[in-house]
């Protein structure tokens, strides 16, 4: 196994320092109240002084971790360190109560499971291989637990075994748990953060427009001004000066200048429909011609059923949502993609078809979700992760769509139905 995926060095995986210093402050009072409250309130015998030192180590390595080390965020290394540092920190504790026996064992797992949810898997193996061998040598190696002094206590080796081996499968079960939670946490963050990079992009373009169409109606006057002084000196000077040429140079400069300010507008005036209201069979239509552009496939709209024409608002969630799951059935279909418009007074639908193999059963109950792959051998070799479907199913449900995945299409392939309520389409 590659040594830089299992500590995942390229993600650079850090802690917040005050998470791992207010952890530390509760286990550190927990620790010094419970062995106060059995010495002192149980009247319990155990080396409470040797307790007392152990926990005043661990609450100088707090102090110096909270005030000594400046940076907000600890880096892997670091937080394992101090992670490991408790886990021996409570082994020591526990030798001097009874070991395994003491009720507090449990918690002999938590610094593992911390790591398993914020810092590497690399980094969470080797402290939870530490917690399991300490459970080990506590089982077998420990004080008595406190109080037992007195009475001869024996506990069958059938229920000490019991004991380690319910830490060992808790320890490992809620690590395991840490790790994939972690980790698709991480995933769908990752997505979401190259959703609004796009979206960040498709609203820079639009501002671009409008800044462009700004600057040609600034310029326009003094592009004008420019000409005429530019028209009336070429009259003074006739035909004859030295610098005629250069004046009919300047005028047909000036009027180039004019005609690209002109085009500017006017594509500005075009992209201002991007916003503008217009009907979804419009929206498709547009969606399918720069897909046509690219493809020689077959792509036909069905609007037959769309009984309810109304106006919606483009915009860029819009767009890139219906291009995704367009674009998908492009990729995938083998040579036919049938998209239909369905509306009536009270819901709208759009479903998109196509001739393919479909989408794969072991993954079509999970589609929408980022990252999954499908392990048939159907699945065409090109087929990705599921990032597309899971960026156009989140910018089309912000839009207040309802998208399902299916099987048995018209034409036999895959089936996206994407739901609005009349309601929440109204402009």
């Amino acid at each position: 196994m590659d040594f830089a995926t299992i500590f995942r060095l390229e993600e650079n995986l850090n802690l917040d320092k005050k998470t791992l210093v207010f952890l530390r402050w509760i286990a550190i009072f927990g620790q010094l109240f419970s062995v106060n409250l059995v010495y002192f309130f149980l009247d319990l015998n155990f080396p409470v002084l040797l307790c007392h030192i152990v926990i005043l180590i661990g609450f100088l390595t707090n102090i110096y971790l909270q005030f000594g080390l400046k940076a907000t965020l600890l880096k892997d290394l670091y937080s394992s360190s101090f992670l490991m540092y408790d886990i021996f920190q409570l082994s020591i504790l526990l030798f001097l109560t009874g070991g395994i026996f003491n009720p507090f064992a449990i918690l002999l797992i938590v610094p593992t499971i911390v790591s398993s949810t914020f810092l590497s898997m690399g980094s969470t193996i080797i402290l939870g291989s530490s917690t399991i061998l300490l459970l080990f040598v506590l089982t077998f190696f420990n004080l008595p637990l406190p109080g037992m002094e007195e009475y001869v206590l024996s506990f069958p080796n059938y229920y000490v075994t019991g004991i380690l081996i319910s830490l060992i499968i808790g320890l490992v079960f809620l690590s395991y748990f840490g790790i994939r939670f972690a980790g698709e946490t991480k995933k769908r963050s990752d997505a979401l953060s190259k959703l609004q990079q796009i979206l960040a992009k498709e609203y820079e373009l639009e501002s671009l427009g409008g800044q462009a169409a700004a600057a040609a109606h600034s310029l326009g006057t003094p592009l004008a001004t420019i000409s005429v002084v530019a028209k009336e000196m070429r009259k003074e000077v006739g035909d004859n000066s030295k610098l005629t040429k250069d004046l009919d140079l300047l005028i047909g400069q000036t009027k180039r200048c004019s005609e690209i300010l002109k085009n500017i507008s006017q594509k500005k005036i075009i992209n201002d429909e991007f916003l503008s209201s217009m009907s979804f069979e419009d929206l498709l239509e547009e969606i399918i011609k720069s897909f046509k552009e690219s493809s020689e496939k077959k792509i036909q709209l069905n609007t037959d059923k769309d009984t309810n024409k109304i106006d919606i608002k483009r915009n860029p969630e819009l767009v890139y949502g219906l291009r995704n799951f367009i674009g998908n059935a492009v990729k995938f279909a083998n040579q036919n993609i049938l998209i239909s418009i369905i509306s009536d007074n009270i819901n709208l639908y759009i479903l998109i078809e196509d001739d393919g193999l479909g989408f794969p059963e072991d993954i079509i109950e999970a589609l929408g979700e980022p990252y999954i792959k499908s392990r048939s051998k159907l699945s065409k070799s090109n087929a990705g992760l599921g990032l597309g479907t899971f960026l156009g199913k989140t910018l089309l449900e912000r839009q207040s769509a309802v998208i399902s995945f299916e099987n048995g299409s018209s034409l036999a392939g895959a089936k996206v139905k994407i739901k609005w309520s009349i309601n929440d389409l109204a402009i």
